[in-house]
């Protein structure tokens, strides 16, 4: 089960982040999860938001560029070594993943990977009766 996850590209400069997030209120997408990446230049901010279809539109009419990627989440026990189980797992069978972030709320952590490749990382997920996230699931959290 994978969930779209949106990437936007924006300019280093004050303000563009709270740009987006304005653009977002007004038209009543909540984003669940988010990571800010940047370089010199620009920007990357990944994030699930609750209107994938409506968001790229209005983001892309504010001229924003907007990539939507298939990610995979998970949940597992907020304690020392669950995620290096996890991440032992995927790499055993030779999963590489480009990137990932996370959150914990009280005792589950919440993972947003991006594996190079999607269905045999659920597939090994899901024989490690790894509990994967949907979107309906991010929603609730």
């Amino acid at each position: 089960m994978t969930i779209k996850q949106l990437s936007v590209f924006i300019e280093n400069k004050t303000g563009r982040i709270n740009e987006v997030t304005k653009i977002l209120a007004a038209n009543n997408i909540n984003m669940t999860a988010f990571s800010l990446a940047e370089n010199a230049e620009f920007g990357i901010l990944r994030m699930v938001v609750s209107n994938v279809d409506l968001a790229v539109k209005i983001l892309k009419e504010a001229r924003f560029g907007v990539n939507v990627t298939d990610v995979v989440c998970f949940t597992l026990s907020n304690v020392p070594g669950a995620l290096s189980t996890i991440l032992d797992l995927l790499s055993k069978e030779q999963i590489f993943i480009e990137y990932m972030y996370a959150f914990s709320q009280g005792e589950t952590a919440n993972v947003v990977i991006r594996p190079t490749d999607v269905d045999r990382c659920i597939d090994i997920l899901t024989e490690n009766k790894t509990e994967l996230l949907s979107k309906a699931n991010l929603s609730q959290i």
